[in-house]
C-alpha cells in the first residue's frame, strides 16, 4: 500500500482517485442503475433466493414499477417508505421510488410498534412499501396497533387523524400472517401489473439531494434520521468496492440489512459500482449462509462479529472449502479478523470502520494489505475523504500516534433531518464529523480503532441509543428510574444491560420488564439482563455514576454466559 499523504497540521488526507480506477460518471442512483444496464445488460446483477436477475432484467422491472407506482397516484417528490428484509423487491422498490426525486425512507425490520409510530411520524411518509410479516414479527399486527382505524375503513385511502400524509400501503408477498390486509392497500405484483406496458417514467433524481434517509441511533432519545445523498453514494460505494478488490467477474453475499448503511449504503453501491452481483440472504443460519455463499460461488461477504462467530463454531470447514471466497468487509477486534482469514479462510477480507453519518464506512484496508496491518487498523480514509484527532479537553488537533476523538471530513452527512441540535452537536462549524469515537492516526496514514467514548451501545455492529431504550422502560407503570449501559460481549461486542429502580409497591419482576421490552421495542435493543436495584449509583450532584454501572453490567453478563455454558 502506498503511504498516505499527511499534511503538516496533522490532517491525514484527501487521497486522490488514480486515472486508471475513476468512479463510474453517472450521477444518481436510478442513472447508475440504467448505465449498467446499458453497458452490460446480460450480465447478473442480483440474487435472492430463487430469483435471479441481470442488469438489464433489475433495470427494467425498477422502471416498470416506477410506472405502476405513478398509477397509484406517486408523484415526484411523494415520500416512500421501504419496510422489507433483503429480498429483490426492496431493491426494485427502491430504484423505482428513487426515480420519482424523492427522499427514499429506509425502515427497520425490527420495529415494533413503538418504533414504526416514530418513523412513520418523523418521515412524513405518504406510501408504506412493505412486508406482512418479517421473521415473528407481525407488521401488519403492529401497525394495527396504533392505526387500527384503517382496518374498519373500506375507503381505497388510508385516512388516519394521527398520520395524515399516510395515504397507501404496498403489500409485498402473499404470506399475510395473522392479520388481515385494510382496504387501503395494493400487492406488489398489483403495481407491477399496473406499470405493465405504460410508459417509463422520467429520472427525476438529482445528484445534489438526498436518495436514501436512513435512521440511526446516537445518544439521543429517539433515531435520528440521516440524509445520504446520490453522488456521494456512488463515489463512497465505489471507492470501498475498490479496496475490496471488487470486479464485474464478483459475487458480493450480503446478509446485513439492506436499510443499513452497512447493506444499502456500503455493499449494495460497491458491488453495482463495479458491475458485480449482490447475494442477497434474507435470513440468516450458518448453515444456510454456507450453502449460499458456495452454491453461489460468492467471491466477497460482508461479515460483522456475531456472524464470523457463528460461521466459525459451526461451518468453518464448508466456508473454507469455497475457493472462490477470498474478500469482503468485517468489523471487530483483531482476533476476530483473524478469524474472519484463518478460520474461514478469507484472505483478502478489509477491516472497516465507520457508521451512517459517512455513508457507511469512510476507512477501509485495501484487500492486498499484509494481514497483521489490517488486523490492527481500519485503513486509510476512502478517497476524498479527510481525518483528523482531535483533544476535547483543548480542542486542538493531536499528532500522529496520539489518542483522541476522531473527526470525518468530506463525505459526511449535511445534518440530521428535522433535529438541528443534534446536527450542531455531531458537526463542526467548518464541517467535520464527530465520530464519538477514541483512535490515532498512524505515520503510515492509517486509522487505529480504539473505543468508543460515548453512552451509545454496539451490540452485532448495530447502535443502539441507552437514551431510546431507557424511554421506553419508562413507559412501565411500574418503574421509577432506569439506565442502561453497555456491557462486553464475547461473540456481540456490547449487550445492553438495564438497571432498574421501581415505584413503591411495584411487584414486577426483571423477566416481566424483559417481557415487556420484547413485545414493544426492536429486538437488539431488548436489554440482556435487568438488574432491579434499591437506588441508582450517584454523585453529591445527583449525577448517575454510569461507570460503576458499566463494571457491574460486566460482571453480570459474565456471570450470565457463565451459566448458559
Amino acid at each position: 500500500m502506498k503511504p498516505v499523504p499527511i499534511s503538516s497540521n496533522n490532517i491525514v488526507g484527501p487521497i486522490q482517485w488514480l486515472p486508471n480506477e475513476l468512479p463510474p460518471k453517472s450521477q444518481t442512483l436510478p442513472e447508475l442503475l440504467e448505465d449498467m444496464a446499458e453497458l452490460q445488460p446480460n450480465s447478473p446483477a442480483l440474487v435472492s433466493g430463487e430469483k435471479y436477475l441481470t442488469y438489464g432484467e433489475l433495470s427494467d422491472k425498477a422502471k416498470v414499477f416506477a410506472a405502476g407506482l405513478k398509477e397509484i397516484g406517486v408523484k415526484p417528490g411523494t415520500r416512500i417508505a421501504i419496510l422489507a428484509p433483503n429480498i429483490e423487491e426492496w431493491v426494485v422498490s427502491a430504484f423505482a421510488a428513487l426515480r420519482f426525486g424523492t427522499e427514499v425512507e429506509l425502515f427497520n425490520t425490527w420495529a415494533l410498534a413503538w418504533d414504526l409510530e416514530y418513523l412513520l411520524s418523523a418521515s412524513k411518509a405518504e406510501i408504506l412499501i412493505t412486508v406482512p410479516k418479517v421473521r415473528s414479527i407481525d407488521i401488519l399486527g403492529e401497525i394495527n396497533k396504533f392505526m387500527p382505524e384503517i382496518w374498519d375503513s373500506d375507503s381505497s385511502t388510508i385516512n388516519s387523524e394521527k398520520y395524515p400524509n399516510l395515504k397507501k400501503l404496498v403489500i409485498i408477498g402473499d404470506d399475510l400472517g395473522a392479520t388481515k390486509v385494510p382496504s387501503a392497500a395494493i400487492n406488489y405484483e398489483q403495481v407491477l401489473e399496473l406499470g405493465a406496458g405504460k410508459e417509463t417514467t422520467k429520472n427525476l433524481a438529482v445528484s445534489t439531494g438526498a436518495a436514501y434517509v436512513m435512521y440511526t441511533s446516537g445518544t439521543t432519545e429517539r433515531p435520528k434520521a440521516v440524509p445520504l445523498k446520490h453522488r456521494e453514494m456512488i463515489e463512497n460505494g465505489f471507492s470501498i468496492g475498490s479496496r475490496m478488490g471488487l470486479s464485474d467477474i464478483d459475487r458480493v453475499w450480503l446478509n446485513a440489512p439492506l436499510f443499513w448503511s452497512f447493506g444499502g449504503a456500503n455493499a449494495a453501491i460497491a458491488t453495482m459500482t463495479h458491475g458485480a452481483c449482490l447475494v442477497l440472504q434474507e435470513y440468516f443460519t450458518p448453515k444456510s449462509a454456507a450453502k449460499v455463499l458456495a452454491e453461489e460461488n460468492c467471491t466477497a461477504a460482508y461479515l460483522l462479529p456475531s456472524s464470523v462467530l457463528a460461521l466459525v463454531n459451526e461451518v468453518a470447514e464448508e466456508v473454507r472449502a469455497i475457493k472462490s471466497l477470498r474478500t469482503g468487509l468485517t468489523i471487530g477486534r483483531p482476533e476476530e479478523v483473524r478469524q474472519a482469514v484463518i478460520d474461514l479462510g478469507i484472505t483478502e477480507i478489509c477491516n472497516v470502520y465507520g457508521s451512517t453519518e459517512v455513508y457507511g464506512n469512510c476507512c477501509v484496508t485495501p484487500h492486498d494489505m499484509p494481514l497483521e496491518e489490517r488486523l490492527i487498523c481500519q485503513g486509510p480514509p476512502l478517497q476524498g475523504v479527510e481525518l483528523r484527532v482531535m483533544n476535547l479537553e483543548t480542542n486542538e488537533v493531536l499528532p500522529i500516534n496520539m489518542s483522541g476523538e476522531l473527526q470525518v471530513r468530506g463525505r459526511v452527512m449535511a445534518g440530521y433531518i428535522g433535529d438541528q441540535a443534534a446536527t450542531s452537536a455531531a458537526m463542526t462549524k467548518d464541517g467535520w464529523y464527530k465520530s464519538g469515537d477514541t483512535g490515532l492516526l498512524r505515520e503510515n496514514g492509517t486509522f487505529q480503532f480504539i473505543a468508543r467514548h460515548s453512552d451509545m451501545i454496539k451490540t452485532s455492529g448495530i447502535n443502539v441509543s441507552p437514551l431510546e431504550v431507557e424511554g421506553f422502560i419508562m413507559s412501565h407503570d411500574d418503574v421509577l428510574e432506569v439506565v442502561v449501559v453497555g456491557a462486553e460481549h464475547p461473540s456481540r461486542g456490547e449487550v445492553p444491560v438495564a438497571f432498574v429502580v421501581l415505584k413503591n409497591g411495584a411487584s414486577v419482576e426483571a423477566k416481566g420488564l424483559q417481557d415487556f421490552c420484547k413485545q414493544g421495542i426492536a429486538s437488539f435493543k431488548v436489554p440482556a439482563i435487568f438488574e432491579i436495584l434499591e437506588v441508582l449509583p450517584k454523585t453529591t450532584t445527583g449525577k448517575t455514576v454510569r461507570k460503576s454501572l458499566i463494571l457491574q453490567a460486566n460482571e453480570l453478563v459474565k456471570n450470565n454466559l457463565k451459566k448458559e455454558k
